[in-house]
């Protein structure tokens, strides 16, 4: 069946129930950059008509020679104002969390930021990113921008739309920075209700796919413990050390009275397609519990 033709990849994802945990997109740093209009496949090497993409391809190296991640942001609806240049600076490591924010006169300008933030001034607000990309994959475009609406209808100065950010099949996805909480399928709750929490210094353990500053072992292990024992405060159950063993992983997270010791499996999927236009089906990285116990 063409991809065309077959069921969307997060109502396929849906249907197997697919874990979500442990899958939040790797990022340390942040560098997200308005371009206000519309994206092409990859937002910064073939959107012509918003970004030139030699322009656009020089920023994507700059940042990814720096380890950064790298996405394109636009606020949602219709967009006929001229365009701003707005930026957003994120570091995400636990503990060391800080967003720094800014606006420039020219795409050109996007070279030249300090890769570290100080060009502009820190932001006392956190910047909540939905995937509303579907021109990248079809569910981003459907569950992504219902999603958007929905946050952006109680939150709209801090909402915005953004390019890919992985894991199509969670679609409609989200990020929020600086803490690098990523979600999934937040269009089947109240999305909205995930950003309250999120003021509240909480989150939603079932819909938290990980923090992107964390490796994936890890985000898996700090689900596990929440889904045994509950808690749901974001600065809680910091990894402390994670260690690699034949097809296990063991992890030790900081408890409220010690350290945690969580040793999951890591496994593989039966093959899945895992994007709408997928040509072949791939198995993906999924962990179980093995156990959990204070050392």
């Amino acid at each position: 069946m063409t991809a065309a033709r077959r069921r969307p990849c997060s109502d396929q994802s849906l249907a197997r129930n697919d874990p979500m945990y442990g899958t939040a997109s790797a990022g340390h740093a942040w560098m997200l950059l308005e371009l206000s209009g519309g994206w092409g496949h990859s937002a910064f090497l073939q959107s012509p008509s918003v970004i030139d993409p030699e322009l656009g391809r020089a920023i994507v190296r700059r940042a990814e020679k720096a380890g950064m991640r790298i996405a394109a942001i636009r606020r949602h609806g219709r967009r006929s104002a001229p365009p701003l240049w707005r930026w957003f600076i994120a570091h995400s490591d636990v503990g060391s969390e800080a967003m720094y924010r800014g606006e420039v006169n020219d795409p050109r300008d996007y070279l030249e930021l300090a890769l570290d933030g100080s060009d502009g001034t820190r932001s006392a607000e956190p910047l909540v990113a939905i995937c509303a990309h579907g021109k990248h994959d079809q569910c981003c475009a459907v569950r992504g921008r219902g999603a958007t609406a929905a946050i952006a209808a109680d939150y709209p100065q801090i909402t915005w739309e953004c390019s890919h950010l992985g894991g199509d099949r969670f679609a409609a996805t989200m990020l929020i920075l600086p803490e690098g909480l990523c979600y999934g399928r937040v269009d089947t709750t109240d999305s909205a209700r995930l950003v309250r929490l999120y003021f509240d210094g909480r989150l939603d353990n079932d819909f938290l796919r990980g923090r992107t500053s964390l490796p994936h072992p890890a985000q898996a292990a700090q689900y596990f413990v929440r889904e045994a024992h509950g808690g749901d405060r974001i600065s809680s159950l910091a990894p402390l050390e994670v260690k690699r063993g034949e097809g296990q992983v063991r992890v030790l997270l900081r408890g409220e009275s010690g350290p945690i010791e969580v040793v999951v499996n890591e496994e593989h999927s039966e093959p899945l397609l895992s994007q709408c236009d997928a040509k072949h089906p791939g198995r993906v990285r999924v962990y179980t519990l093995a156990s959990i116990s204070a050392p």
